[in-house]
């Protein structure tokens, strides 16, 4: 039985099908989406430029499953330092598109820098915390690891683009949290913007979510003087974010409030998140059918293509439609976790576990930005969004996930 158990082993796939499988099925979804988003319009060549970054990134993810570690390694500072390069360039010859210089054009293909830093500074920051004798608790660690997040997300933020910049911040909480950085520390930095909004949003909103944090606090193993703190810090919170809104300009306090209340502005701010709601409420349990959907077919969300593409299939193929999609995302990300946990090399494992928290905050906050429950921040749909360099992006990074999978099982085959 021992043998036929070896002989099994030696036969696994050194390719995580699901992986791939899922991520497949969402670029297809992204693609009929695509395709119905721009369906008669002036643009529609769009879908074409699409599905020649789906063809690019598919050879991009090839070549990714087979670099070997010492080759990733090695371009990993190389490229953390291109992308670098690339960012300082796009801001004096870089394209503005909706206000936002974050393009370099290269014929008929445009270059985003913001998408190479993610992959340039994941590579970075494995690399480095990987090394021997490195330690992120630690605060010469630390501090060098924030620094390499915080040259790539200063410079996009010059841009200026929020939503990119905050991807990186949200990548780098998922490693610390992943490489054993404190637990109620990087709890208190993710709580604490949201109890900021809450309290300019809805005091009731502010003192339920206090009151689940604060119990969450307890369930933390940390000295009660920490817990004491952070409660403290909470609950200051809630006072002094309105305190500073009410002595802002009137025009600063109408972009706050617009941020985050779309129907006070709907022919301006809110106008896109308004016409989204509608579309996914009008779409309903199976939706008005493939290039029926009234929103999309006539419009009224500009640029629905990219970062509010998640309406066309709520509109289209209703709430069994995007519950297929939201399905296949969660097996995406399941299999990103279980590669992160399985894999033995830190250095895998760290790119692993950036990727599920580069996924996550991704989805989070697109889909909830297309409902309605998140604020506006120009983050695309992994697979589905238009944009050559960011479906590039994301297939090259499920090529290194499917990289981490094949060493893990090669090592394991390796022991029998």
């Amino acid at each position: 039985m021992e043998n036929r158990l070896n002989i099994r082993l030696k036969k696994e796939s050194k390719i995580d099908w699901i992986l791939l499988f899922s991520c497949l099925i969402l670029i297809t979804f992204g693609l009929i989406s695509i395709y119905s988003a721009v369906y008669g319009s002036s643009i529609d060549s769009n879908f074409t430029k699409q599905l020649v970054s789906v063809i690019v990134g598919l050879v991009v993810m090839g070549i990714a499953i087979y670099i070997p570690e010492s080759i990733l390694r090695l371009i990993s500072y190389p490229s953390y330092i291109i992308s670098i390069l690339l960012l300082v360039a796009v801001l004096f010859i870089g394209e503005s598109v909706y206000g936002t210089k974050g393009w370099i054009s290269l014929g008929s293909f445009n270059l985003q820098p913001a998408e190479l830093s993610k992959i340039g500074s994941l590579l970075a920051i494995a690399t480095y915390l990987s090394g021997k004798g490195k330690d992120i608790r630690t605060l010469r660690d630390l501090g060098i690891s924030f620094l390499i997040i915080a040259l790539p997300a200063g410079l996009i933020f010059l841009q200026p683009d929020v939503g990119s910049a905050s991807v990186l911040f949200a990548m780098f909480i998922g490693i610390l949290f992943w490489t054993g950085f404190s637990s109620l520390f990087l709890f208190t930095i993710v709580f604490s913007p949201i109890l900021v909004v809450l309290s300019l949003k809805d005091m009731v909103w502010y003192y339920t979510a206090l009151a689940i944090s604060t119990i969450m606090l307890f369930f933390f193993k940390s000295k009660i003087y920490f817990i004491a703190v952070t409660i403290i810090l909470f609950i200051s919170l809630g006072f002094v974010a309105p305190m500073i809104y009410d002595n802002l300009m009137p025009h600063q306090q109408n972009r706050i409030s617009s941020f985050l209340n779309p129907d006070l502005d709907p022919q301006g701010a809110g106008y896109n998140v308004i016409q989204s709601k509608v579309a996914v409420g009008s779409g309903g349990i199976s939706g008005k059918g493939f290039l029926e959907g009234t929103q999309t077919q006539l419009r009224y969300i500009p640029m629905q293509w990219t970062d509010f593409i998640f309406s066309v299939p709520a509109e289209e193929f209703g709430l069994i439609g995007t519950s297929i999609i939201i399905l296949f995302y969660l097996i995406l990300m399941k299999r990103t976790l279980n590669i992160a946990y399985i894999s033995e090399d830190r250095f895998y494992s760290i790119i692993s576990a950036g990727a599920l928290f580069i996924f996550l905050y991704h989805i989070i906050i697109n889909i909830g930005m297309v409902i309605g429950l998140m604020p506006v921040m120009g983050i695309p749909l992994p697979f589905m969004s238009y944009g050559g360099t960011s479906m590039i992006f994301n297939m090259l990074l499920i090529g290194l996930l499917l990289n981490a999978y094949r060493v893990h099982v090669k090592r394991r085959n390796a022991d029998y």
